[in-house]
């Protein structure tokens, strides 16, 4: 009677059709597999011994990678935003299952996922969006690897794609009281005048109610950001990040602007009648409704163009907020956590176009305060005759 193998055993033989095959125990469970070539069977049957040693399960070794990413996609479903978890099965449906979906998890090599990054470059998929293939491969197969599935995360391996950042172009402060001021005009007015007075993004101004500000304290307090979802429309979400749910102080003269646009938009609330749905929105539609960004983007660009300054983003306003304030000697500390950043270090990292001017700045007044300063000659002269005496 034959020896029944054990753990760390495997057997390879060729079959009657030529195919060469390898089995292997796990967890007193068979796996076989079938190559070409005896080598070929060597070395995944080394590769498979080894993942076993770190812990290789035969689940994992029966799991396609398809069949994991949805049990990761089931699992943090409750953990991340609506937006993100939306994103991340886009990810995996489009771009990940066609190419490596059929492949069991603990077979999945770097090369195998070099070449899907490869191939969607070459097909003309943006670096941006190859990129975010490899974050969602990555964490998914960081789960499958604390799970015991597979022995390595093949993904580590890999080159990612560089991206090249938008260009970031900001409005000086010539500009920017250019700007407000022909935003007087506008229906948009107080949205611009918050965008550029606090750097928020724009699904937190559109997520914005009244009962978020203090009028006494002029404390506004960021709670959720306004998203456009497929399938669902737009709908409300929590901020970004931790740091995205913030408090940000307000001058007097924004909050006079906000009581302004309060006293219109009840203007507004009275026209429409039976049509106004009352949602507490700061910046709704004119029937209370939230309010997509669309229009807005139109209104925006037309203003810029209509009086001659450069036709910028939207979101360009919250780099020019965050330019402005450190180029006024702001702390980045500060300009960070208005900002909603993570970290300080990424608010230095995006905008350390300021600060060349500002290394400038500080060098001149070192150089102003440790000067020495010139000894008048009365008191050079005192010190000569007390020398003379003291001789």
């Amino acid at each position: 009677m034959a020896r029944k193998r054990g753990q760390n055993e495997g057997s390879i033989y060729q079959r009657k059709d030529g195919l060469w095959t390898v089995q292997v125990t796990i967890q007193n469970k068979r796996i076989s597999k079938y190559f070409k070539t005896q080598s070929e069977c060597r070395e995944w049957l080394r590769n498979t011994l080894n993942q076993i040693q770190n812990g290789l399960t035969v689940a994992g070794a029966r799991t396609t990678v398809i069949e994991f990413l949805q049990q990761w996609l089931g699992t943090i479903r409750e953990s991340v935003r609506p937006k993100t978890l939306y994103q991340y099965t886009q990810i995996v449906r489009q771009h990940i299952s066609p190419h490596l979906g059929a492949i069991k998890l603990k077979d999945l090599r770097p090369d195998q996922i070099q070449a899907l990054y490869n191939e969607e470059l070459d097909k003309g998929v943006s670096a941006r969006t190859v990129l975010l293939t490899h974050s969602v491969l990555h964490k998914a197969l960081n789960q499958a690897l604390k799970l015991g599935l597979i022995g390595r995360n093949p993904a580590q391996a890999v080159s990612r794609p560089k991206v090249s950042h938008k260009e970031m172009r900001v409005l000086t402060s010539d500009q920017a009281r250019t700007f407000l001021s022909a935003a007087e005009s506008t229906r948009y007015q107080a949205l611009f005048h918050l965008a550029l007075h606090t750097g928020m993004r724009e699904g937190e101004l559109l997520g914005l109610k009244w009962e978020d500000l203090d009028w006494v304290t002029r404390q506004l307090q960021v709670k959720r950001q306004l998203q456009r979802m497929s399938g669902k429309g737009l709908v409300f979400a929590e901020p970004k990040t931790a740091a995205g749910r913030r408090t940000i102080v307000l001058s007097k003269s924004m909050v006079e602007k906000l009581r302004e646009h309060m006293d219109n938009q009840n203007q507004v609330r009275q026209q429409a009648g039976e049509k106004w749905q009352e949602n507490g929105l700061i910046f709704p539609t004119t029937i209370g409704t939230p309010m997509a960004a669309r229009n807005m983007y139109e209104d925006f660009k037309k203003l810029l163009k209509r009086i001659g300054l450069p036709v910028i983003r939207f979101h360009d306003l919250r780099h020019t907020a965050a330019t402005l304030m450190l180029q006024q000697g702001v702390h980045a500390k500060i300009v960070q956590e208005r900002l909603g950043h993570a970290d300080i270090s990424m608010t230095l990292n995006t905008y350390s176009h300021v600060l060349p001017s500002m290394q400038e700045e500080a060098a001149e007044k070192l150089d102003e305060l440790l000067t020495p300063i010139e000894v008048s000659k009365e008191i050079k002269h005192l010190r000569e005759v007390e020398q003379l005496y003291s001789a």
